[in-house]
């Protein structure tokens, strides 16, 4: 499939904090004619992200946190989400136990990938891997909520897994990352994923 794109150029638009770049290609239609497309493409690294569970009690561990991007859209801009962040160097699983320490002050148990998933292919080059955990009396080592120099101040919150499935239907659980992982744990507790 790729054969079907020619890429002419690529020019950077922006560098600070994630790279904006814009992409000129020819697309070869299956008729044969070419067509001329520009994209634009943001591109801050990939990521992992980890939800928190305790099978004892059914319960998760979610992390409330500020996005501005929600709020440019218009929309409540505290989202309940699992804990997440860039991979900076570290693979996955190792970023995915960093980030739910940091975030929730727990060091996770039994750590499981589930799939890697583009969240917005359509203009972020992001790539999150995504990942179930244990948590538990145990695994407790600090108050979680965030780095303050990197401008995080979490809310870590605990609510029952059919609670937070029951968010998602309201519209009040609404980052794909937690999503995903919410539905993928209840498939797999009734037995139709594993």
């Amino acid at each position: 499939m790729e054969e079907k794109i020619t890429l002419i150029k690529t020019e950077v638009l922006s560098a600070s904090w994630g790279k904006l770049t814009r992409a000129t290609l020819d697309y070869r239609r299956e008729d044969g004619s070419v067509q001329r497309l520009v994209r634009e493409n943001y591109d801050h690294g990939n990521a992992a992200a980890l939800l928190l569970f305790n099978g004892d009690t059914r319960h998760v561990l979610l992390v409330r946190q500020y996005r501005y991007p929600v709020q440019a859209n218009g929309d409540p801009a505290f989202l309940l989400e699992v804990c997440a962040g860039l991979l900076d160097g570290d693979d996955p699983l190792a970023c995915a136990r960093r980030e739910a320490l940091e975030e929730t002050g727990h060091a996770p148990e039994d750590v499981a990938f589930v799939c890697d998933a583009y969240m917005s292919p359509g203009s972020v080059q992001e790539k999150v891997s995504l990942f179930l955990g244990r948590y538990g009396a145990d695994t407790y080592r600090t108050a979680g909520g965030g780095l303050a120099e990197e401008g995080e101040e979490l809310e870590v919150v605990e609510l029952p897994l059919e609670e937070a499935l029951a968010m998602v239907h309201r519209g009040e659980i609404t980052d794909g990352k937690t999503i995903i992982l919410l539905q993928h744990l209840a498939l797999k507790l009734a037995g139709l994923a594993q």
